[in-house]
């Protein structure tokens, strides 16, 4: 089991549960913007939001942002350590950085020091795109072992300076690199890890990336946080997350769905009526699950785990609940409302 860190007054590692972040794309001196776009991820189920802080304007405006949130705001800096140090008087509640591309030592030492004395933890990100020059130069590529090496590297760096509250993601654009760098650090430390695919793309790639590299490791029972990366509006991040998590089996948040991909016994119009189901169990918050297949003779049988579902016929379906059908003869246009009512009953 990994240590714990308390990300504000959320626990990330220990055996907590695995906590969602996104990441605002607003710039963040435009407080009432980044604050709207913060509210809109925490209805969507962020847990933990990041910021970038590429400039003192945007340092300045963290403490306005936390002022109108309340789910725990990560601080991205580089570079400057000014304005970690800005940050971290302002109240972040994390600061992500790679302590070496922040100056000298006593640079690191300023930021540790300020983190430590408000028990603020920082994610050492390590990423494929930015190792450093000499490990480069001794892998001859971006390889886990790489990953792992440098992320050490910081480790000792921070330790040096008796800080130790820390956190690790280990990121590359490459699924396979990024799962072996995620497990060779879980066997040699028990720091908490931060999982992410980096650059992983649009939703359409993206979120396969994401699904097999981070739930990947959730299978494997290695990750605490997570953060899948898309090129969109980040509350679909936040929605992968959720689904990943599901897909691995650690969080039943609300409905699941399964339905079946259709084959010759079909008679009935599956597929719209699977995405009807999807689109009107977006506000249903029960932890259920719910099947729609496509035949009356397997339909049931193959979805019996399923707590409530239907199941097509010619024209016609049945409603089910834990296999047993409840309803029969169900015309296709009432199925989803009869399936809704049933629903409600549970």
């Amino acid at each position: 089991m990994t240590k714990q860190i308390m990300v504000g007054a959320v626990p990330v590692g220990g055996g907590a549960p695995v906590a969602i972040q996104s990441m605002c794309s607003t710039h963040t001196d435009d407080v009432q913007a980044t604050v709207e776009q913060i509210h809109r991820l925490e209805a969507a189920g962020c847990e933990i939001v990041r910021v970038a802080v590429p400039d003192m304007a945007a340092a300045k405006a963290i403490g306005k942002i936390k002022e109108q949130i309340s789910i725990p705001l990560v601080v991205d800096i580089h570079f400057n350590y000014k304005l970690a140090l800005e940050c971290v008087a302002a109240g972040a509640d994390k600061v992500r950085i790679n302590p070496g591309n922040i100056g000298s030592e006593d640079r690191v030492k300023a930021v540790a020091d300020a983190c430590r004395a408000k028990n603020i933890p920082i994610r050492i990100g390590v990423n494929g795109g930015s190792l450093e020059k000499e490990l480069l130069a001794k892998y001859g590529k971006v390889c886990p072992e790489a990953l792992v090496e440098s992320a050490f590297g910081h480790i000792r760096l921070l330790n040096k300076f008796d800080f130790d509250d820390i956190c690790v993601s280990l990121k590359s654009s490459s699924v396979p690199i990024t799962m072996k760098a995620y497990q060779l650090m879980s066997q040699q430390s028990d720091y908490p890890l931060h999982l992410g695919v980096t650059e992983a793309g649009t939703p359409t790639m993206g979120v396969i990336k994401s699904a097999m590299g981070i739930g990947g490791l959730l299978a494997l029972g290695i990750g605490d946080t997570l953060r899948v990366t898309l090129t969109a509006d980040p509350c679909e991040e936040v929605v992968a997350a959720k689904r990943i998590l599901q897909a691995a089996g650690l969080r039943q948040d609300g409905p699941n769905l399964i339905s079946c991909p259709t084959c010759g016994r079909t008679r009935i119009d599956l597929i719209p009526l699977a995405n009807e189901v999807e689109r009107r169990l977006q506000t249903v918050t029960k932890p259920i699950t719910v099947a729609v297949m496509g035949c009356v003779v397997n339909g049931p049988g193959e979805a019996s785990a399923a707590d409530v579902g239907i199941a097509g016929g010619n024209g016609f379906g049945f409603i089910f609940r834990h296999g047993e059908i409840v309803s029969k003869q169900v015309p296709q246009d009432q199925l989803v409302d009869e399936l809704f009512r049933e629903i409600e009953r549970l």
